[in-house]
């Protein structure tokens, strides 16, 4: 195991943690469902190789109502049968937002307008929040290799 380079650095700086969970807080609130957030948490968390959150987004999904082969199964979705339309919606705009440097139309329309058929503006918003402090929270946890389970 690598070992960590130095603390988080959303903790260094003591007003970044406040304002990173107040966002989390805000999506939270928006009415979204949690197991899918959750599960677009832990599918970009595996993504980016984020020991914390993806250990993190695993202990959240379950508490949000995901299935043992939900969870373990997240990386495989579309080969599996554990997820709704809804929740293959999510993870696919996920992983497009996640890899946005990954393709010439970062979002293409096929994935947009699927997501776009199962949440409402509101719920778009939250997903798209959601994705993107994920992905904040793992590009200050990889390049620093916070450790799993110290939180």
């Amino acid at each position: 195991m690598l070992t960590e380079r130095m603390p988080n650095p959303a903790v260094l700086i003591p007003e970044a943690m406040p304002a990173l969970m107040a966002v989390n807080k805000a999506i939270a609130g928006a009415g979204m469902d949690g197991k899918v957030l959750a599960l677009s948490h832990l599918r970009a968390s595996q993504i980016n190789g984020c020991g914390p959150c993806v250990a993190g987004g695993a202990h959240q999904a379950r508490q949000q109502g995901a299935t043992d082969d939900q969870v373990h199964a997240v990386a495989a979705w579309r080969e599996t049968p554990w997820f709704s339309d809804e929740e293959r919606a999510a993870l696919a705009l996920t992983e497009a937002v996640t890899r946005l440097a990954d393709r010439s139309d970062p979002v293409p329309d096929q994935v947009w307008d699927v997501a776009a058929k199962h949440f409402d503006q509101k719920e778009l918003a939250a997903l798209l929040l959601n994705i993107a402090i994920t992905n904040a929270f793992n590009r200050l946890n990889a390049p620093t290799r916070q450790q799993a389970g110290k939180w």
